[in-house]
């Protein structure tokens, strides 16, 4: 089963859920702006996506530029950084129990879920 970590809010990411809707497959939808991963949850996402934290901060968050930029923080404080402030997660990410993608661009789902 899929699981996409989803913001409404967020066109790329509804695109990636109305593509996993569209495939019939079966999902679940993490709105991590409203349920926030835990320290662990990002960890295995990491680890599926076989990418380092910091590939999936958003850099040019306000969050980032004033507490983290510039910082020389290890994969642990990333890790925490994200779970602390969540909006600096990159979106959409669908996962699967043996790997996941970023959907950016949204080619990477569509690639994914085949």
């Amino acid at each position: 089963m899929y699981t996409i970590i989803h913001n409404a809010r967020c066109s790329k990411s509804r695109e990636a859920l109305k593509t996993l809707q569209d495939s019939n497959k079966p999902f679940t939808i993490r709105e991590y702006l409203k349920e926030a991963l835990t320290f662990q949850e990002l960890d295995e996402i990491l680890q599926k996506l076989n990418v380092e934290p910091i590939d999936i901060i958003r850099t040019s968050e306000a969050e980032w530029k004033e507490f983290f930029q510039n910082q020389d923080l290890s994969r642990d404080e990333l890790i925490q950084a994200m779970v602390d402030y969540p909006k600096l997660i990159q979106r959409p990410i669908v996962v699967d129990e043996k790997g996941g993608v970023v959907g950016r661009p949204l080619e990477n789902v569509h690639t994914f879920i085949q």
